[in-house]
């Protein structure tokens, strides 16, 4: 693995054959992503040089990124980084009319006109298995398997169910989105959305699922009826710099979808219906240095607003009326609450430690609402009133955690571990005193993680996420063990209730 590096009379490592061998398998041979990102310009944004090697070397929190410094060398490390910055012999691009050529459609799906199983279609649970990328389907009152299907390669960012719970999409991080029909128990069809894509968002009315591309870099919206894309919509900031999305989110009580750019100081919403939410005209002139642009033929369909902000920013928790975003800053050293409806900064939470508010949650607690998030770098959760924004109290657990998960039925918040030695444990805490009650240790050394709860919050299901793992049911109230379902690294578990209800105590 040597080769002349430029300048030099010397041989130096081979960061291609390097790359071939230690990262093709999570990022493709051709760098255009499979269970990790895309490595090419296009997509790298601003990591190159140090950022980049320290990121070979040390791997990155809360992703599958490991680090490669105990296997390689640091000129190898800087080797595969300055390879990573070459251009494709050909900028890979992907047009709406190649995603429709894309498409497939079961040619044996007959929708049906009742749920062909006899348990509450509300009360089904799906478990994505990593393992062998397929999903289970569980009955949410016998927790027996209805279905096990097959899915696209590496599963990511969550499933999205049409707001009546009959269907279910998912999407892979090489852009495949899937359609499946609950009631049928049967694969729809499938369409190729984009080439690396991060997360999917339903409308508010299930007509238009948009897709989060890291490359190209857009926004596509399909037709959940039958998976044609109808508009892909170019990210380009104001300065006419593309810009990846980071993640794409429903929000149904404005009537839009709102973005997280990757690579521009900008939030962006998108309007799924022009006559109602944000993008009406007794609203929208209230805005404050934000502005609408008509992307759309229908009177405003699809038309953008921009919210500028001082630097990007990613994971985002919305309050339960969708008024205010909280985001956290590249570095994760704090969060930021925006104003959807003036489009601007309202506040500064003092969040170190790279707070993970996506899988934050919310409940009521002495006549207030507050929000808690894990830390992905810190063994904490931080809890704060959203009155005020205000940090009431933080909790301090055994390592940092990734999921929270409660439920409105419940006196508990579940709260995993993560990272660190103390992966096998589930922290139950009580939602008032704030308090951890109990210490779950279900499966000791494997990582424990993701708790979803059943339609009436009686029962709380776990996964060992592991390749010889299960999903443990647990008696909510007691919390003891009911039963242990096994599962090939089971991580997301989602109940189609809960989710299209967006439930209090489920990340939304």
């Amino acid at each position: 693995m040597l080769a002349l590096l430029p300048g030099m009379g010397q041989a130096g490592p081979d960061g291609a054959a390097l790359f071939a061998e230690h990262c093709a398998a999570c990022h493709a041979e051709n760098r255009l992503g499979g269970t990790g990102p895309a490595l090419i310009p296009e997509t790298l944004g601003r990591m190159f040089g140090p950022a980049l090697e320290q990121v070979i070397a040390e791997g990155r929190p809360a992703t599958q990124m490991a680090g490669f410094a105990d296997q390689l060398s640091a000129p190898e490390i800087t080797a595969i980084a300055a390879w990573l910055g070459t251009p494709l012999a050909e900028t890979p691009v992907w047009t709406a009319e190649m995603a429709n050529t894309s498409r497939e459609m079961s040619d044996t799906y007959t929708p049906a006109t009742a749920p062909v199983f006899s348990g509450d279609p509300m009360n089904i649970t799906l478990v994505v298995e990593t393992g062998d990328h397929h999903v289970s389907v569980l009955d949410g009152d016998t927790f027996e398997v209805l279905d096990r299907f097959a899915t696209p390669f590496a599963v990511h960012g969550g499933p999205k169910f049409s707001p009546d719970g009959r269907y279910v999409f998912v999407m892979s991080r090489d852009g495949w989105v899937q359609k499946y029909d609950i009631w049928s128990l049967q694969v729809v069809g499938r369409v190729r959305a984009g080439l690396n894509s991060r997360n999917i968002a339903m409308s508010h009315d299930g007509q238009w699922l948009a897709v989060a591309n890291y490359l190209p870099q857009t926004l596509t919206i399909l037709s959940t009826a039958d998976l044609s894309v109808v508009r892909v919509i170019d990210v380009i900031d104001r300065k006419g710099q593309p810009s990846r999305v980071s993640a794409v989110y429903q929000a149904p009580d404005r009537h839009s979808f709102v973005l997280a750019l990757k690579d521009a100081p900008e939030i962006w919403e998108i309007a799924t219906d022009p006559a109602a939410g944000p993008f009406h005209d007794g609203f929208v002139h209230s805005y404050e240095a934000s502005m609408e642009e008509a992307l759309g033929a229908e009177e405003g369909l699809f038309a953008r607003r921009r919210i500028d902000i001082d630097e990007p920013l990613d994971d985002f928790f919305f309050s339960p009326d969708y008024r205010n975003l909280i985001g956290t800053n590249r570095e994760g050293t704090k969060g930021e609450v925006i104003n959807l409806d003036v489009g601007r900064k309202i506040a500064e939470l003092p969040l170190p430690g790279m707070p993970h508010l996506g899988s934050g949650i919310s409940w009521m607690r002495d006549g207030h609402r507050v929000m808690a998030t894990p830390h992905l770098q810190e063994g904490v959760l931080s809890v704060i009133d959203m009155t005020d924004w205000h940090l009431v109290q933080t909790i301090k657990t055994d390592g940092p955690g990734f999921f929270l998960r409660s439920h409105e039925a419940t006196p508990y918040v579940w709260a995993d571990v993560f990272f660190g030695p103390h992966k096998d444990e589930m922290h139950v805490i009580d939602k008032q005193s704030l308090q951890i009650v109990r210490t779950l240790n279900p499966a000791l050394g494997k990582t424990v993680a993701h708790t979803e709860f059943t339609r009436d919050g009686s029962h709380a299901l776990v996964s060992i996420w592991e390749e010889d793992g299960a999903v443990i049911v647990y008696d909510a109230k007691t919390l003891e063990e009911v039963r242990r379902l096994p599962m090939n690294k089971p991580s997301g578990k989602y109940n189609v209730w809960n989710k299209i209800t967006f439930d209090d105590g489920t990340s939304h």
